[in-house]
């Protein structure tokens, strides 16, 4: 398959008192380098699952997953983190930002656990904040921001890390439809200038639209693959 993401016949299977769910119904697909994916599918598709099994934060119940040349299906907690921390970075609904720390200091807070000196963390997160427009809220606290400047935020800090692969899971979920359009703009503007790989998991149809590639899957099943990116 060669991409940056390679799964193949992936199952997860969930016990529910004495009948078996299949939240995942053996998938396989390849995501290259350098695009922007989107997986979706109705509530309960099973898509969130999979960026589960894609992000490490889940076990497969059979099948591989190698993200990265990595193969991360068997491997335990302590490889997982190490793994998470090299290779990915997150974007989420609810920002999951810090409150007790301003914009600039939130995007600089993953390079900490990478050992690097608080001057030098602040200086690389001054120019992800620099890349997602907000240089003038970098000393604004989490309550001083609207949403889509917290997503923005958010956005930063999964880049900081310089990660191969960014996860976002319904990113766009907790922002109005304009809001919802400069989130989705930026995310694209990532992928084409950082040459970042983006997978995003979204129930909507028209916001995947915008995606490089688009995996449909409904009750644990890829039922169709799209290719070709709207433009914003």
């Amino acid at each position: 398959m060669g991409g940056i993401i390679e799964v193949c016949n992936l199952y997860k299977i969930y016990r529910v008192g004495e009948e078996k769910v299949r939240a995942l119904d053996g998938v396989s697909f390849s995501i290259p380098k350098g695009e922007f994916c989107a997986i979706v599918g109705p509530s309960g598709s099973g898509k969130s699952t999979l960026l589960n099994m894609l992000a490490g934060l889940e076990p497969p119940t059979r099948g591989t997953v190698r993200v990265a040349g990595i193969s991360i299906e068997n491997m335990d907690e302590n490889h997982l983190v190490a793994f998470r921390r090299e290779h990915v970075g997150f974007i989420f609904q609810s920002y999951n930002l810090i409150p007790t720390l301003n914009a600039l200091e939130n995007v600089a807070f993953p390079l900490a656990f990478r050992g690097i000196g608080r001057d030098e963390r602040l200086r690389e997160a001054e120019k992800y904040l620099d890349l997602v427009g907000l240089r003038k809220v970098r000393d604004h606290m989490p309550g001083q921001m609207s949403g889509g400047q917290q997503q923005r935020v958010g956005i930063a800090r999964a880049l900081t890390v310089h990660p191969e692969i960014i996860f976002a899971d319904e990113p766009t979920g907790n922002l109005d439809s304009h809001t919802t359009m400069d989130i989705l703009h930026l995310m694209q503007k990532i992928v084409r200038e950082q040459k970042q790989t983006l997978v995003m998991v979204t129930h909507d149809n028209r916001l995947a639209s915008y995606a490089d590639r688009r995996l449909h899957i409904v009750d644990g099943k890829i039922t169709a693959v799209e290719e070709g990116a709207m433009a914003l």
